[in-house]
């Protein structure tokens, strides 16, 4: 909890929806059950910190792809690059809702070996299926249309500029949470601490908060990013999610490239991109535990010995770079299989998980929103099929296979 927060107090004892988290997934799921006419529930957010500092949604570099090699996670992301273009027609016309430009300069896959080369090839097939614009590109490709790249030891290249690249996801969380609002979704800052079961131990009856408060709810959500499984812990269930340290660098360069920078993601696990005038880098450190939910510490020789070094390699026009700022943010990493976990728990059939997007969740959460609404409402999925997703892989160890994870 912030030290400057106050907690507030709920005004009803008991609502449709309690949603643990409010940064962008609980935002999500409260907009698009607040926006579907035929929800005409309760919604109570509860949100430990009202700066939301430290939140993954805070600390994100907001990007959105299509180059997955899973079908599913295609059209999760081809609905949020259409969500984001059109966002101001999705928030309902309002005219005070921004603009919020998709910038395409696309992502570039780098394959140094005939394996991830083959795996590469194999998306793209997959991709192209879904109408993605994704194309293999030899070295020699590569090179010539992007001249900045060492490519020696490169044998094939994937990118897409359709739909590829960054978008401003503050936007989309701050109206979310507004929109959400003034449509009677209510936020208060405080604290869910304990969570009381029926006494057939299959129902949620009511959440405790920080403050002592006592209230009743129909469905729990779990939005709680990197915190998920304390979240759940409350409840008797377990999830394979823990809090990852991710590390961001904002660099200046002496020269800069005369053209944007595809977010490249290099061998070495290293990524890069064009950040306005600027360039932006990440990787994961080498050695990468679960971390305390409050460490937020930096190692500055990953920027040092990993991040710089390989820039530099990759980009010799890159050897005169300047960091400019850096920050580490956490993944809500799914220890499982890396990918999203949805749907309400087999046993506590009222807990329902939006857990686990390992890095994924800004571009894909459009659509879960969307679909954990669809539930929520319906009992089902109405749009894009998410099952694959649901909690119940986890209990009958079926791994959702996606190949490209970063």
């Amino acid at each position: 909890m912030s030290p400057a927060a106050t907690l507030e107090t709920p005004k009803q004892t008991r609502y449709d929806v309690v949603i643990v988290g409010g940064a962008m997934y609980g935002s999500s799921v409260s907009w698009f059950l607040s926006d579907n006419p035929d929800f005409d529930g309760s919604i109570l957010v509860v949100e430990r910190d009202p700066t939301y500092e430290f939140t993954s949604t805070a600390r994100t570099n907001s990007c959105i792809r299509q180059q997955f090699s899973n079908e599913i996670n295609v059209r999760v992301s081809q609905f949020g690059a259409e969500f984001v273009k059109n966002f101001r027609e999705f928030m309902g016309g309002d005219p005070r809702v921004p603009d919020v430009p998709l910038q395409s300069f696309g992502y570039m896959y780098l394959a140094s070996d005939d394996t991830f080369a083959e795996s590469l090839r194999e998306s793209q097939k997959i991709q192209a299926a879904c109408g993605a614009a994704t194309k293999i590109m030899s070295a020699e490709e590569i090179k010539r249309d992007y001249p900045f790249y060492n490519v020696d030891d490169i044998i094939v290249g994937s990118i897409n500029l359709v739909d590829e690249g960054y978008f401003e996801g503050s936007t989309l969380f701050d109206w979310w949470k507004r929109s959400a609002r003034e449509k009677g979704t209510e936020y208060i800052t405080n604290e869910v601490v304990a969570m009381t079961l029926n006494a057939a131990g299959n129902k949620v009856e009511s959440v405790t908060l920080k403050s002592g408060e006592i209230v009743a709810c129909g469905t729990v959500v779990n939005a709680s990013g990197p915190r998920a499984a304390r979240t759940c812990g409350m409840a008797g269930i377990k999830i394979p999610v823990e809090p990852r340290k991710r590390y961001t660098f904002i660099f200046d360069a002496e020269t800069p490239l005369d053209r944007d920078l595809p977010l490249t993601i290099d061998p070495s696990g290293v990524h890069m991109r064009s950040d306005g005038m600027y360039y932006l880098a990440g990787c994961p450190p080498d050695d990468d535990p679960a971390v305390d939910y409050d460490d937020f510490e930096q190692d500055h020789s990953i920027w040092e010995e990993k991040a710089w070094p390989m820039i530099a390699a990759r980009i010799p026009q890159f050897e005169a770079i300047k960091l400019t700022n850096s920050w580490v943010g956490h993944y809500a990493f799914n220890t499982f299989d890396h990918n999203a976990i949805l749907g309400p728990h087999p046993e506590v059939e009222n807990f329902i998980f939006v857990n686990g997007f390992s890095g994924h969740g800004f571009q894909q959460s459009p659509a879960m929103g969307r679909g954990t609404s669809e539930l929520i409402t319906y009992g089902e999925y109405r749009t894009l099929d998410l099952s694959p997703f649901n909690y119940t892989r986890i209990v009958e160890n079926r791994p959702f296979v996606e190949k490209a994870v970063i």
